[in-house]
């Protein structure tokens, strides 16, 4: 007993009526089959469109690509498949937003179907599917994981980098000037006496304080310098192609922005820091060798009476 088929009349008015795109070219281009989907999206009725040439008809397809998408369909006899991803859509239409009131170009999935009749193509059906409402979960989850990798990153106090990106930055770039034999040098600054600010003023000023020489070090300092919260009330700034002499200036310099007045709450500090400055040397054993060489020179500047800049020197 033969297998039931549906009417050919009914097959055609679930294509008409499926809430996906479906349209249908022969080998030439010409348009064989335009549902009700792409009419409403399109604005174009079936009737301004079957028999004509697709690229003739819409002239701003991408029509390169489709018709060597479709070549290979008709030539190897298989389904293809093109995803958002690589390509945002095949025909621009708007997709209206109803929680912004804005319109965005509809993210379209299209499958590319052979119409096989006596072992050859005759026909190739593309279903369009609206993929907008996957792309706009995509485009949130990837905004969320990209402010969480930042979060990771960053110190939450001051918005600079925290000291695990420091460590990673650091050893990037001294890679990276042993290569290409370009100069490094390595900034270690803390406020000064700032237990004493805690101490007389509370937490909440000391906190102020250290978000003042936050804010100082990102605005002195290049844009191309790395500026790291490395613990408690003390910072390391990588600065790259910068050699011993520049990096003390630059050092000095942000010495000098921070010992000005700013204001805490209802009071107006002044505090300062001390500064350690080295340079990546042939010798240099590496990330820790350079952060340790800083601390001693921000040591020299304490024991020397604070609020000043120590370059380090290599001890023979």
């Amino acid at each position: 007993m033969a297998a039931p088929t549906l009417p050919v009349g009914l097959l055609a008015l679930l294509v008409d009526h499926v809430n996906v795109g479906i349209l249908t070219v022969d080998v030439g281009g010409t348009v064989l089959q335009w549902n009700r989907f792409m009419h409403a999206h399109t604005g174009v009725p079936a009737e301004d469109v079957v028999g004509r040439n697709l690229y003739e008809r819409f002239a701003e397809l991408p029509r390169d690509w489709l018709q060597g998408k479709l070549r290979r369909v008709f030539l190897l006899k298989n389904f293809a498949f093109t995803s958002w991803k690589q390509r945002p859509f095949l025909f621009r239409v708007d997709n209206h937003r109803p929680l912004t009131g804005g319109t965005e170009p509809m993210r379209q999935d299209c499958t590319f179907i052979p119409l096989i009749e006596g072992g050859e193509v005759k026909a190739v059906s593309i279903v369009i599917i609206d993929a907008t409402d996957t792309y706009e979960s995509q485009t949130r989850l990837d905004e969320t994981l990209a402010m969480l990798a930042a979060q990771s990153e960053r110190d939450a106090l001051t918005g600079v980098y925290n000291r695990r990106k420091l460590e990673e930055i650091l050893a990037a770039e001294l890679q990276r000037a042993r290569r290409y034999k370009h100069s490094l040098s390595v900034l270690m600054f803390d406020i000064d006496h700032f237990k004493r600010v805690n101490d007389t003023h509370g937490h909440l000023i000391g906190d102020e304080a250290i978000r003042h020489v936050a804010k100082k070090a990102i605005s002195t300092l290049r844009i191309t310098d790395s500026v790291a919260r490395y613990g408690g009330e003390e910072f390391v700034a990588v600065l790259p192609n910068e050699a011993s002499t520049g990096a003390a200036i630059a050092a000095e310099r942000l010495r000098q922005a921070v010992a000005v007045q700013f204001p805490a709450g209802e009071l107006s500090l002044s505090i300062t820091i001390s500064v350690g400055v080295t340079t990546l040397r042939a010798n240099t054993e590496g990330v820790k060798a350079l952060l340790s060489e800083a601390d001693a020179a921000l040591y020299a500047s304490k024991h020397g009476g604070r609020n000043r800049v120590t370059v380090f020197e290599e001890q023979i």
